[in-house]
């Protein structure tokens, strides 16, 4: 072992914090071998080996029309053009039962920046939601999303997210995230937003008793600093807002079908940036691999940090990017097994962030209904 690895080592073990530089010269140095050791010591401090937690989940596109105009997004249509759609109440509802006939307890929505969606208009459906679904956990939102519904209606951050949670929402996840590093927006997507201003959004979210998430996509053309200063200002929101942010998810880049293209990045490459993300994100608890972008063998990355996963049952916007989607769970959850992994069902995120031992398994009967 090099005095470099060992040093890092010392460091994890003595739940001290390991630098930017040190996990620079990790991911460029390193061998697989000490990426995975190293990780999977970060992990332990609060996860058991060989055992992570899933759940199943959709996530409902209700429409596809967005003025945002992401080079990297296969999904978006303009206004004027052909092939846009805006999901009504009674088509939302037949997605999720979708999902429930699926065994599935959390449904994300995403969308786009829709030019005539109000703050409201977004609330009173989740409302009806709700409603219609007093079982089910939601994600309702993104926080990109968020930040556009809240400029067209005019309203502050807070005022929005008071807005949502009078009518009931509990979650707004972080995606939209990508890259959250100026100079990769100003490259990909100008129109979108700076990235204090997303944080901006998400304390307003956090302030308002509201759950969020961290994100991050990886893949694109994207340096090796910029993403970790893309980890660097997230753990320092992290510590500025008393960890509350639930968890970590990182996926892959899909370059098909969009203006972007380019080829996608190796399973390797992403085992060893998750591994990364474990180590360096010491205020995360949970660390989340991404069985929707990267199939089964998401579950290696259990094994290099990751402590949990999705099992999706449709996401519209990857699909068109060229993601697929299986619904033969059972190959997912045995695969899990034949890595040393026992996969453990969990309930939907609540307001509290709580490690996964403390998690109790959902019945059968629960799961199926």
């Amino acid at each position: 072992m090099s005095d470099s690895i060992k040093q890092i080592e010392d460091t994890i073990i003595a739940r001290e914090r390991v630098s930017t530089e040190s996990v620079a010269w990790l991911f460029s140095e390193g061998s697989d071998e000490d990426l995975r050791s190293l990780s999977s010591l970060a992990r332990r401090h609060y996860h058991t080996d060989g055992v992570a937690s899933y759940l199943k989940m959709a996530i409902v596109n209700y429409t596809n029309i967005c003025v945002a105009k992401c080079d990297y997004c296969s999904f978006y249509r303009l206004p004027h053009e052909d092939g846009t759609y805006l999901l009504n109440q009674n088509q939302v509802f037949a997605k999720i039962n979708e999902l429930v006939s699926f065994g599935g307890t959390l449904v994300g929505f995403n969308g786009g920046f829709h030019p005539k969606l109000t703050i409201l208009d977004y609330a009173k459906l989740f409302k009806a939601i709700h409603l219609e679904y007093p079982s089910l956990k939601f994600y309702e939102m993104t926080v990109a999303e968020f930040m556009f519904t809240c400029k067209l209606s005019k309203v502050s951050y807070e005022e929005g997210a008071k807005i949502l949670k009078d009518h009931g929402t509990e979650w707004i996840t972080g995606g939209g995230a990508e890259i959250l590093v100026d100079s990769f927006r100003l490259r990909h997507s100008p129109g979108k937003y700076k990235v204090e201003d997303y944080y901006a959004a998400q304390k307003a979210i956090l302030d308002q008793g509201l759950g969020s998430t961290a994100t991050m996509v990886i893949g694109f053309d994207e340096s090796t600093s910029e993403r970790l200063e893309h980890l660097e200002r997230l753990r320092r929101f992290q510590d500025e807002n008393q960890n509350r942010l639930a968890s970590f998810l990182c996926w892959t880049y899909k370059p098909f079908g969009n203006a972007l293209g380019g080829k996608e990045i190796s399973t390797r490459e992403y085992l060893r940036w998750l591994a990364i993300c474990r180590i360096y994100l010491d205020n995360f608890v949970h660390i989340r691999t991404s069985v929707l972008t990267k199939n089964e063998r998401a579950l290696e990355a259990l094994l290099w940090g990751a402590n949990d996963f999705d099992l999706p049952t449709e996401d519209e916007v990857t699909q068109k990017a060229g993601a697929t989607i299986s619904h033969a769970f059972d190959s997912v959850l045995n695969h899990a097994e034949k890595i040393g992994i026992k996969a453990v069902y969990r309930k939907p995120f609540d307001t509290r962030v709580r490690p996964i031992l403390s998690w109790q398994p959902l019945s059968d009967s629960t799961i199926s209904s």
